[in-house]
């Protein structure tokens, strides 16, 4: 069956609601991102712009006509602006708007021209105005640069709409309401308060959610004559405005009043699994068709499906399960990587590293060294190797591998820095080697951190805050089907 004939079942009855369209698609680009926000934060396998590009056709050649990139932040994935352009092509099949969900960091540069590639619609989190508690949210500098993001967004008259999203928790940032609804007075823009939710890793609590009611009751103690304005069709925030002022404001209950009748969002998580809701922890992944030779007729069976699985709505609050369903950052999953297929081969991956350390500390270290190793090198290698051995044990997604030889050195070393001075530090090289069909570059890596963190261990009396833990890489690698590498020493 041609694919221009076959429909995903994007629509569906629920028992207590008509039938209704999902026309908006969210495809997160990237589970990475440059803030740490904790209500958010606790690549590999990600979908290539070619895979993504090829989702967002089918989905758009049965109904969809919205698409929202989201992430992560989407401007750290590389070819953003070639994804956008691709995305605009899709309009002849009915796509009428491409939208983007960004902190706004590094975005007012690029933004002008993601315009010009045919961005729409652009919403810019922000849960601040305060710059110190900005810092402390998301940790990490940077609210005037999202703020001039916004001034740049407002000067580029093909932007549609521009809203702000802002999570609001008691008592960390609820009292600053006020101080946002006055942004929409001279600038028409929509802010969005929205109900902070439960996810893996954010301590979400429901002591910390302030109910959008609680929020409508303290703007309208304000401002009296507030009025409820129409709403844009399916559209996840109630809306109103003061009298006058340019912009708007609203709110997304998710919590407190889920709004599930009238959702019509679809998301692609940034490895490909389609997710029909949310709050849902289920999950089915449309890379692994499409990587094991899935035609254009098996994704569509595949999507509708998921999408005939959608639940009438979500439950409550304090049921969700924050447990499995993974955090808004992994709207990219973590996995294992699967190497059933792989060959056995000889492996080895060398690490080094370095502790910077007072000249105290290095002169004690230093009273028995080279002759005889002192108790704190002794420690840190025994240390090192143990640690190389639990690898699989501490990082959740590496494989266990059978090692067959660990080899950690440490040494006492004065180095000059670009200014000529001298400072002083313990390196630690390791090397580690195995038969598998993985490789060993997180076993020496781990060897190296768990060797430089137990000379801090052992010297913290004497040095305290002044060590400094750095350089660590990997320096050589072999074996394997990518080969090896020989990583050029760093210049001094």
């Amino acid at each position: 069956m041609p694919v221009s004939s076959y429909r995903i079942p994007l629509r569906r009855a629920f028992s207590t609601s008509a039938p209704k369209r999902h026309d908006y698609l969210r495809i997160s680009l990237t589970e990475r991102c440059n803030l740490r926000c904790f209500y958010c934060m606790p690549v590999e396998g990600i979908l290539t712009d070619e895979e993504i590009l090829r989702l967002a056709k089918l989905f758009v050649q049965s109904g969809v006509t919205k698409i929202r990139l989201t992430g992560g932040e989407p401007t750290v994935r590389k070819g953003l602006a070639e994804i956008i352009t691709g995305l605009n092509g899709l309009r002849p099949y009915g796509l009428k708007s491409i939208a983007m969900t960004s902190n706004g960091l590094a975005l007012h540069r690029r933004l002008p021209n993601f315009v010009e590639n045919g961005l729409t619609h652009l919403n810019l989190s922000l849960d601040t105005l305060d710059p110190f508690k900005f810092e402390f949210m998301t940790k990490r500098q940077g609210l005037d640069a999202v703020l001039k993001t916004l001034n740049v967004a407002l000067e580029l008259p093909r932007l549609q709409t521009i809203k702000l999203n802002v999570v609001v928790v008691k008592g960390l940032n609820d009292s600053e309401v006020l101080d946002f609804v006055e942004l929409t007075k001279e600038k028409p823009i929509s802010v969005r308060f929205i109900e902070f939710m439960p996810f893996n890793g954010n301590k979400w609590e429901s002591e910390k959610m302030v109910p959008s009611a609680d929020l409508l009751q303290t703007i309208s103690a304000r401002h009296p004559g507030v009025v409820r304005i129409s709403d844009e069709v399916n559209d996840t925030a109630r809306s109103w405005k003061v009298p006058g002022y340019q912009g708007s404001f609203g709110f997304i209950s998710s919590m407190s009043d889920h709004f599930c009748s009238t959702c019509n969002r679809l998301r692609i998580t940034s490895d490909g699994q389609i997710k029909v809701c949310l709050f849902d922890a289920k999950e089915v992944s449309l890379r692994d068709e499409m990587r094991k030779g899935a035609s254009d007729d098996d994704l569509l069976h595949v999507i509708g499906q998921a999408v005939t699985g959608k639940q009438e709505k979500h439950v409550h609050m304090e049921d969700i399960d924050v447990v499995s369903n993974r955090p808004m950052i992994l709207i990219g999953r973590a996995s294992m990587v699967d190497v059933s297929d792989k060959s056995i081969t000889k492996r080895s991956a060398t690490a080094t590293g370095r502790i910077f350390i007072p000249l105290l500390a290095y002169e004690l270290v230093t009273a028995s060294y080279p002759s005889k190793a002192s108790d704190t090198l002794t420690v840190a290698q025994l240390a090192a190797i143990m640690g190389s051995k639990k690898t699989s044990d501490l990082i959740p997604l590496c494989h266990p591998l059978p090692l067959t030889n660990v080899q950690v050195n440490l040494t006492c070393e004065t180095v000059q820095d670009l200014q000529g001075t001298t400072r002083y530090s313990i390196a630690c090289r390791a090397t580690v080697t195995c038969e598998g069909k993985t490789g060993v570059e997180m076993e020496a890596l781990t060897a190296v951190s768990v060797g430089l963190l137990t000379v801090w261990d052992m010297l913290k009396a004497v040095a305290g805050k002044e060590m400094v833990i750095g350089e660590i890489l990997v320096s050589e690698k072999s074996g394997g089907k990518s080969g090896g590498f020989c990583r050029a020493p760093a210049s001094s």
